[in-house]
């Protein structure tokens, strides 16, 4: 299969292809039913086994996350390494559909699981963390040995967050509120109709058979009001009344040129298919995986300021209704159960903003910056960072882990903030992470970060409500995520690369530091 690359849509590709109700995408799809089987089924006796019950509640696999974990790479090391990293998550996604290829064996076998599965995905990932450790090794680099016994994986059922279990809130540092967002969960599923037990009778677990379903909706309407959209840690907010309160505003367009791939430049640099999902592109139009700073630098842009050429991208959003878009038989597309017809934003926002406490300073150039985590469901959430609500419930309403049914006239809105301090020195990390934090809860940057312009994305579309029927849900939407993370909403994340010329750059600064709004 070639790579899984879009520039521009044919329009036989936009056209909706009828399909059944099944569970599966054709051509290569994952293909499987009644992958939540009740609990309660399990236990009415009905040829019911205690294997049965244990198979019906795995529903995915959770294995720790090694690249967050590393802390200092060689540069000798780091493309070994990254491609070491990318074969974690290829293995993790062949696992994955493994496990959801094989649901009658596993109710007819308790070890099944760990002896096919499981076990033999512990002693393929124990090779590859062995490379990793030669790769650092041979480049004159520390290997940290705690990072050999992140091997082993275990299961997980449909209703548990590995996060939340015994958790309950966001990590102070992931730039969220604690008191908001996190504590919505128990009453989004009630509210909602479904509890989070509820997956477990779900039969229909989304058109791509790895969901959504329908305790992954709540109506926003009858949502306790809980925004404080823009907070950092600790709810501090990264500009307010002082410091240096002006803004600047990109435009960029909404990707209506059909700029995707399944790539990661940050992540898995020169892997084809490193993100096991698709992206939208705004801003740089050479953004793959074996793009280098001077390719980016020298590349087109979308941007109506030219001197913008830095890379917006973040995972598409699809409504599943029964078509099949481009990518149905694609990795990372139809073949991972990245399904239905791909939604362009009817708004992109583009945003930079001050910091509450002072001045900020120039970005450097190249600098990245993830924020967000595509594995949130089974890495947990600690470096979480997500915004759903609808247009008219911005400033009341901000859900995490469930996405919103939006009322009529009322469109669904995706919006993060970045990361808004940085170390003062690099432009990346080996886990590309703590080069950049969120402010403290007085505002402030601590350990010696520098404040940043704060980069905000709102992304805003038309989509036809869901419904909730029969513990279903009807013409889902979902965001791209890799196989095993279900498409959970708690998954959303985005992606930054600045490549701002230096005269756009300064301009940035002083109009956010002098309190002016530009463009």
């Amino acid at each position: 299969m070639g790579r899984n690359i879009r520039k521009r849509r044919s329009s036989m590709a936009t056209k909706a292809v009828a399909a059944s109700a099944a569970l599966a995408l054709g051509g290569g799809g994952l293909i499987w039913a009644n992958f939540y089987a009740s609990a309660h089924e399990s236990n009415s006796g009905q040829n019911s086994t205690k294997a049965a019950t244990a198979a019906a509640q795995v529903a995915t696999i959770s294995c720790p996350d090694v690249g967050q974990k590393l802390t200092n790479v060689p540069n000798g090391a780091k493309q070994g390494v990254a491609t070491e990293l990318a074969n974690l998550d290829k293995q993790i996604t062949e696992a994955y559909t493994r496990l959801a290829s094989t649901r009658q064996a596993q109710a007819g076998d308790a070890g099944f699981v760990q002896n096919a599965i499981t076990g033999p995905l512990k002693e393929k990932r124990a090779a590859t963390i062995d490379r990793i450790r030669i790769n650092i090794q041979r480049s004159g680099g520390q290997f940290n040995s705690s990072l050999s016994q992140l091997a082993a994986c275990t299961t997980q059922a449909a209703n548990t967050n590995a996060g939340q279990a015994g958790n309950g809130q966001q990590n102070n540092n992931n730039g969220q509120n604690n008191t908001g967002n996190q504590n919505n969960g128990g009453q989004n599923n009630n509210n909602g109709g479904q509890q989070n037990g509820g997956n477990a009778g779900q039969a229909q677990n989304g058109q791509g058979g790895n969901g959504p379903v329908a305790a992954d909706f709540v109506d926003i309407t009858k949502v306790q009001a809980n925004a404080q959209l823009g907070v950092g840690a600790n709810g501090a907010k990264a500009n307010g009344n002082s410091g240096s309160r002006g803004t600047f505003t990109s435009s960029c367009g909404t990707n209506g040129n059909d700029n995707h791939n399944t790539d990661n430049v940050i992540v898995a640099p020169g892997v084809t298919n490193g993100a096991h999902h698709l992206h939208d592109y705004v801003g740089n139009q050479n953004n793959d995986a074996f793009a280098s700073d001077q390719e980016l630098a020298g590349a087109g842009t979308s941007c109506q300021n030219q001197g913008d050429k830095s890379s917006y991208f973040w995972p598409v959003l699809r409504v599943q209704d029964g078509s099949q878009d481009f990518d149905q038989n694609n990795d990372g597309g139809g073949k991972e159960g990245n399904v239905g017809k791909i939604l362009q934003p009817a708004q992109a926002q583009i945003k930079f903003v001050g910091n509450k406490k002072g001045k900020v300073v120039a970005m450097p150039t190249a600098l990245r910056i993830i924020t967000g985590d595509a594995k949130a469901f089974v890495n947990g959430n600690a470096n979480a960072n997500v915004n759903w609500s609808c247009t008219g419930f911005e400033n009341k309403v901000q859900l995490e882990t469930q996405y919103p049914i939006c009322p009529q006239g009322s469109q669904v809105v995706r919006t993060t903030n970045f990361q808004s301090c940085w170390d003062g020195q690099n432009i990346d990390s080996a886990n590309h992470r703590t080069h950049v934090a969120f402010v403290q809860a007085d505002g402030t940057c601590a350990n010696g970060f520098k404040a940043i312009p704060q980069l905000q994305v709102r992304l805003v579309y038309n989509v036809a409500a869901p419904k909730l029927q029969n513990g279903t849900v009807v013409n889902p939407y979902a965001v791209d995520t890799f196989p095993e993370n279900l498409h959970k909403p708690i998954t959303d994340h985005n992606d930054f690369i600045n490549f701002f010329s230096t005269n756009l750059m300064n301009k940035m600064v002083n109009c956010i530091n002098t309190g002016k709004k530009c463009k």
